[in-house]
């Protein structure tokens, strides 16, 4: 009989069960859009419901059993990644009480009060956990203490949303250093809780449970989550992780030095490092644990470049998407050939969304396209669509160099190779654009949505099919295509980078000076 690994996805988006055979081939998925919504009348507030949230997981486990037309027995283990920063509280009998999704904001008073009752408290608990308060744990649970107090009372454990999954098919309540990192209340150094942090600004320092690396297996499927969910009692549920984190182990960047660009509705890049490094002093970056023993990850955000592209086809590109339908090719496919004959540097149009990473003051720019041509030829949607491209990848760029300067002096982990994943990775033209801006080669792997492949690894490291989450990186991925750097291209990009640059202080002195609006700023500023 053939048996299976179950990854469980709980993503910003949408919920998925992604079921892969033993040599990492996707053999189905199911998967539903879920929304977050905010509480009423709680500004910048996202709840996640875990009942609601629950039943869809279950669905889509269910479709994956079916779509597949095969038994619950045949899958042998199962884990579990989500989004970051998403945070579900439980009371002592192991019921949920409140969850929030990772970008919930609310708490913005909670962050400016923790900053101003002690100077230096973000910056020193930044240098512990490589995490700011903006999208930290510390001020939402403030915040449901001061605005739920009779919750905040019944709140035994906290974890975050891959952990809650496992615990609903286990029974057990437990996190892993690559999720529970983001809080912000966790030792990179050391990989564990630091509840000394919790007690320091009054928040009960006993709500922290036990920690176990990825890949280990904690529990098995419960009489209840089996009846719920179709899954087979006494299946292995093993530890899981961070959607990038996985994602990254799903990219085969496991090692030290290895470094990835995820280009999805926001961008990462990441680099791993030795995890005895220290935060930069000038907390310009985000410092993550990996789900690799030992190692951590610097990791620079572009907000939102693939939510642009997506404003960009729906605002301006009806026509494009007609002629794609009538090709049966996709929109973005379509737009990239028209791109292609676009010259590099886009007649010098200069997107302003994302500003580079800058952890510690963290907000960006108005919206907006600037050094517009009157002439047609040179501002046409082709054109506006590669300087897109062409942004994304120059900001990647500046993130990936912030990093590699705080870690010179640290250690040597420059790397002329880089991977490319998400759905960005699935064009022509934008891995050539990022190998010309980077001057790195550009690797894609075959799986290019890597982070249910990190979570099934995860699934088969915990009942011994692979010997550790390196090892499983090894045997499973493999590459479709390397594009190698233009280095006359490279010159240009570098010259239109620093006008960027420029350019973007300029536009963020306007949302300073209250004439423009900030496309997004951190709780707290």
């Amino acid at each position: 009989m053939e048996t299976y690994l179950l990854a469980i996805d709980a993503g910003t988006g949408s919920g998925r069960a992604v079921l892969f055979d033993r040599k990492g081939q996707q053999i189905s998925v199911g998967q539903e859009e879920w929304s977050h919504l905010a509480e009423e009348g709680v500004e910048n507030s996202m709840g996640f419901d875990c009942q609601k949230n629950w039943i869809l997981l279950c669905r889509c486990i269910q479709y994956v059993l079916k779509d597949a037309d095969i038994s619950p027995e045949q899958i042998v283990s199962i884990s579990a990644t989500s989004m970051r920063e998403g945070i579900v509280l439980f009371d002592k009998e192991g019921q949920e009480v409140w969850a929030v999704a990772n970008v919930d904001a609310r708490a913005a008073e909670q962050v400016h009060a923790l900053k101003e009752a002690t100077t230096d408290i973000e910056h020193e608990y930044y240098l512990q956990s490589g995490q700011t308060f903006a999208l930290g744990a510390l001020p939402r649970i403030l915040w449901l203490k001061e605005h739920h107090p009779e919750i905040y009372a019944k709140a035994a454990s906290v974890t975050m949303i891959s952990d809650w999954i496992l615990a609903k098919l286990s029974g057990v309540i437990a996190t892993e250093p690559s999720n529970a990192g983001t809080t912000g209340i966790f030792s990179l150094a050391e990989r564990h809780w630091l509840p000394q942090m919790a007690l320091e600004v009054g928040v009960n320092e006993t709500i922290f449970p036990p920690v176990h690396e990825t890949g280990t297996k904690i529990g098995e499927v419960t009489e209840l989550a089996a009846g719920q969910s179709g899954l087979t009692i006494g299946t292995s549920v093993v530890m899981g992780g961070g959607d990038v984190q996985l994602g990254a182990a799903g990219l085969g960047v496991v090692e030290l030095g290895d470094m990835a660009v995820l280009g999805g509705s926001f961008w990462q890049q990441v680099v791993n490092i030795p995890s005895s490094t220290p935060p930069p002093e000038d907390m310009s970056i985000r410092i993550n644990p990996h789900v690799i023993p030992g190692i951590s990850q610097a990791e620079g955000i572009t907000f939102f470049s693939g939510l642009v592209m997506r404003w960009f086809r729906d605002t301006f590109c009806q026509l494009e998407q007609q002629e794609a339908e009538l090709r049966g090719i996709d929109v973005y496919a379509l737009l990239e050939e028209m791109a292609k004959k676009v010259p590099v540097g886009s007649h010098n149009i200069l997107p302003i969304f994302s500003d580079a990473m800058n952890y510690g003051h963290w907000y960006h720019a108005a919206p907006s396209f600037i050094n517009l041509s009157l002439d047609p030829e040179k501002s046409s949607r082709a054109c506006l669509f590669r300087s897109l491209e062409e942004n994304a990848c120059i900001v990647s760029a500046i993130n990936l160099e912030k990093i590699h300067s705080f870690i010179a002096n640290e250690h040597d982990v420059e790397n002329d190779t880089l991977v490319f994943a998400g759905g960005a990775s699935k064009g022509v033209l934008w891995p050539q654009i990022l190998a010309d801006v980077t001057g790195k080669k550009v690797k894609i792997p075959k799986v290019k949505e890597a982070t249910a492949l990190g979570a099934a690894m995860a699934a088969g490291v915990g009942i011994g099919i692979y010997a550790d989450m390196k090892s499983a990186a090894k045997e499973l991925v493999v590459w479709e295509k390397t594009y190698s750097p233009n280095m006359d291209n490279y010159l240009t990009y570098q010259a239109l980078k620093e006008r960027w640059l420029q350019v973007y202080q300029q536009e963020l002195s306007l949302v300073d000076q209250g004439l423009t609006t900030s496309m997004w700023q951190a709780p707290g500023l």
